[in-house]
């Protein structure tokens, strides 16, 4: 596994994130606080699941206000672990009646989620996403507050568009405060050609993005990329010689933001490399997202297997020339 160092987190943080937006974490989190006879059984089996991911070298968890939190939380304290793992949480996310994004929403998420993380600090803190009505000022100012009591490391905001995060890093510097230092766009080799949930998304991927990616590694901003392997669509499930295994594979989110003619041409180039060097449809597309120098990135991977993870991690250690990183993203023809 490899490891790199987030401005204001005190440990090194994997670069391969565990999402807990998984079945088997969603099972628990609805039996924690709650009187289901199988309660012990979920538990226990979201604690396997934590403990073989941390087992394989992941020391970095992801999680938001509404997912993951607490059965996580159950684990760092019955493990011991809260001295040893980032967390990396969110909040701010909108609800059906209202956008989020005011200093008492932000105030009301973080302590939530120190109190179901069981810590009285979150190594990466993330808005979850944004509402450009609202004027930077105030929320830079109330995360910096929760920063300055020592509640916060680092934060930054997920699904927020690069203006709105120069807006808030100018204001930042301007009145000698904590800037944005992370973000959590979409990232990975297949082109979000929609948004997946119909509104709020962004993503750095494709052609035209190039020079957004190209701010963040001048801004030495690290990205922790979720969606990497497009919902499934880079699975090794799906085949670029039946477009209607998409179908059959992915969710309807997963089928608006990736199921088009490019990313298909995409898959069909995994494939061809992936029979070359005897790896993984998914493996490759996982190495590509780790060739992307000068670009740190952090990839926020789901999975409910040890194996699969084990591949990730194996996968993020692979080298790619950068002919085979232009042509996978179809820059070039062979």
């Amino acid at each position: 596994m490899q490891y790199g160092q987030i401005p204001y987190v005190g440990k090194p943080v994997s670069r391969i994130v565990f999402g807990t937006a998984t079945p088997i974490l969603f099972a628990a989190f609805r039996s924690v606080y709650g009187d289901a006879p199988d309660f012990g059984d979920r538990l226990n089996a979201a604690f396997r699941l934590l403990d073989d991911m941390y087992a394989e070298g992941v020391n970095c968890f992801d999680c938001s206000d509404h997912y993951g939190e607490e059965p996580l939380g159950e684990w760092l304290e019955a493990r011991g672990l809260h001295d040893k793992v980032a967390i990396l949480t969110k909040g701010g996310h909108h609800n059906r009646w209202r956008k989020r994004v005011t200093d008492y929403d932000i105030l009301h998420d973080a302590h939530n989620s120190l109190a179901k993380l069981k810590t009285n600090h979150l190594e990466i803190y993330m808005l979850h996403r944004d509402d450009p009505e609202v004027p930077v000022e105030p929320i830079v100012d109330v995360l910096n507050r929760l920063h300055d009591e020592g509640k916060i490391g680092a934060f930054g905001g997920s699904n927020w568009t690069l203006e709105r995060i120069e807006q808030a890093n100018d204001y930042a510097v301007k009145c000698g405060l904590v800037p944005f230092t992370v973000s959590s766009p979409n990232f990975g080799l297949a082109n979000q050609v929609e948004d997946p949930w119909g509104g709020g998304c962004v993503t750095i991927a494709g052609p035209a993005n190039a020079s957004v990616r190209k701010w963040y590694a001048d801004n030495h901003i690290p990205v922790f990329a979720y969606s990497t392997m497009a919902r499934g669509f880079f699975s090794g499930r799906v085949s670029s010689a039946d477009p209607e295994s998409a179908k059959r594979v992915m969710d309807e989110p997963g089928l608006k933001g990736y199921a088009c003619p490019e990313n298909f041409e995409r898959l069909r180039r995994c494939e061809i490399l992936a029979k070359e060097k005897g790896m993984t449809v998914p493996q490759i597309a996982m190495a590509w997202i780790f060739n992307q120098q000068p670009l740190e990135v952090y990839a926020l991977v789901s999975t409910s297997a040890r194996e699969k993870m084990r591949m990730n991690v194996e996968s993020s250690e692979v080298h790619l020339t950068s002919e085979e990183v232009k042509w996978l993203d179809l820059e070039t023809d062979r």
